[in-house]
Formats: C-alpha cells, sequence, structure tokens
C-alpha cells in the first residue's frame, strides 16, 4: 500500500494501475475510520477494483461554528486499518494542496440540497460537491462508494454525476449500525455515556415504523405518529424528522397515502453531538438493538 499526499505523484500510481488493466475504485473518507467506512473499502476490494482511500478533512464543508478543529484526526490508525484492509492507495492531501490561496471555484447542485441537512448547514453541500469533484478529477474511478447514513449526501453526488458526465459509477452501501443500532459515525465519539443512551431512540423509531409498515399502514402521519414527541423526549433539539421522496428528497404531507417506501430522516441533537440517520422501509434492513 502507498501513502500519497501529493496530487501529480497519486495520478501516476493510478495510471500505472489502469494500464496494468485494473478497474478504479474509490472510496472519500474524512477519515476517523469505522465499520461503515471499511465496508465500503470491502466492497471495492470484492469488486475487483484497484482500491483508493481518500482521507481529507475537507474545511470548505465546515460552518463558522460547527467542529473542523476538533474533527478527530486519527491518520496513523486510519492508514493501518487500510493496509489491513488491502487498500491499494491512501491519497492524503493537505489543505493546501487541494485548495489554491485565492480558491474561487465551486461546484453547486441545487435543489436537493436545499432541504434536510442543507436548511440547517448553509454552504455545506457545496464544500461536499466541489472536494468531491476535484477528488474524482484526481482520481478518475471507474466506482466510487458512499454510504446511505448520509443519504442526502448520496443523492447530491448523483444528481452532480449525471449533471456534469463525470464518467463514475455511484455505488450506495447500506447503513453499517452499531451494537445498539445506532448507525456508526466519526462523530458518534463525542458522545458522553448518557447521550450515547438517549441516542437509542433512533434506531427504536425505526423499528417502530418498520412494524407500523409491514402491519400495513401507508399514510405518513400514521406511520410516525407519536413519534415526533417520543423524540424530543430524548434528545435536545430536533432539526427535522420526516418522510420524504427518495429520489427529490421533498417532503411528503402527512396526509399521503404510500405506495412506496419513502426515506424517513432526521437530524437531532444529543448534547453537543448533531447526528443524522435514514430508513427506508422495503429496502433497509430492521435495525437490531442491544441494551449494553
Amino acid at each position: 500500500m502507498v501513502v500519497s499526499n501529493k496530487k501529480s505523484e497519486t495520478k501516476e500510481i493510478i495510471r500505472k494501475a489502469r494500464n496494468n488493466g485494473y478497474k478504479i475504485g474509490f472510496v472519500p473518507t474524512m477519515g476517523a475510520l469505522h465499520e461503515g467506512h471499511l465496508s465500503l473499502v470491502r466492497k471495492s476490494i470484492s469488486d475487483g477494483c484497484f482500491t483508493v482511500v481518500s482521507i481529507f478533512v475537507n474545511p470548505t464543508q465546515f460552518g463558522p461554528k460547527e467542529d473542523f478543529n476538533s474533527y478527530p484526526k486519527p491518520f496513523e490508525k486510519d492508514v493501518e486499518l487500510c493496509k489491513s484492509e488491502g487498500v491499494s492507495l491512501v491519497f492524503a492531501p493537505d489543505t493546501s494542496e487541494m485548495y489554491l490561496p485565492d480558491h474561487s471555484s465551486w461546484v453547486d447542485v441545487e435543489g436537493i440540497t436545499k432541504g434536510l441537512c442543507g436548511a440547517f448547514r448553509p454552504g455545506h453541500f457545496r464544500g461536499v460537491t466541489t472536494v468531491v469533484a476535484k477528488l474524482f478529477l484526481i482520481i478518475e474511478p471507474d466506482f466510487a462508494y458512499f454510504g446511505r447514513k448520509d443519504y442526502q449526501q448520496l443523492k447530491t453526488i448523483e444528481k452532480m454525476v449525471a449533471d456534469l458526465d463525470f464518467p463514475v459509477k455511484i455505488i450506495g452501501c447500506k447503513t453499517v449500525r452499531d451494537f445498539d443500532g445506532i448507525a456508526l459515525s466519526s462523530r458518534n465519539s463525542y458522545l458522553l455515556p448518557d447521550e450515547r443512551k438517549r441516542a437509542r431512540i433512533i434506531p427504536k423509531l425505526w423499528k417502530e415504523i418498520s412494524l407500523r409498515w409491514k402491519n400495513g399502514k401507508r399514510n405518513v402521519s400514521e406511520l410516525i405518529s407519536g413519534l415526533e414527541d417520543e423524540l424530543k423526549k430524548n434528545v435536545d433539539r430536533v432539526e427535522y424528522f420526516s418522510a420524504y421522496d427518495p429520489e427529490t428528497l421533498e417532503e411528503i404531507p402527512k396526509d399521503k397515502k404510500l405506495e412506496k417506501g419513502p426515506i424517513f430522516a432526521l437530524a437531532v441533537r444529543v448534547g453537543k453531538t448533531r447526528l443524522i440517520d435514514n430508513f427506508q422501509p422495503d429496502y433497509d434492513e430492521e435495525p437490531s438493538i442491544q441494551e449494553n
């Protein structure tokens, strides 16, 4: 495995791999790797790809009051995890390698980024799409792997790729959950023990929605009746919690009868930690929850 922090070196390594007949699989990350990231790596490797992982905490997707400076950065551990999984190349640039001092060009995907997290994190998705576009131009992957936990991010990247004709296939992979049903996230490390217990309300909501769906309920209001109150009792702030169209991410009216499973998505604050998650009946498996 090679670790490179230079664009030129990275491009040359990938060019040689492609000349040797490999397809290029790419997993973009901000480091602090966990089983969710590693599941994407394993998917790329199982697809027979020369697998590239980027580790770059992208400053342009953080707001002025967000956690850029405190975001976990266990770089040496991340590199060892990549090596143990069989990653071919880690691209770990610093900010000056990715952005010129006078950087002023942006990729902005409209519409799908307006609601959900986009409404609470102004400029976030512009930073995401810009850095991913830059990484695609450097890596030139055949396949890029993204987790469905960041569902709005996944759909935004898919839209960018379609609109701008990037020659890459986006592979969305299922959310990986911890023993207590909470979706894996690098930010989970911020949670205090009591906060972690309170956060377990999230997978419990998904279990209840799954049960109601299996019992034939198809009206949005029936599917989420009473659940927002339960959520509010356990978290410190609810930013959003509703049912959304899986493609457009437009909120579905509460009185609408559904023919197929929507995306139920939420963002909450537990203590100082912001958690996002989603669940789609007929697609996602019901979370398995262990109390200890």
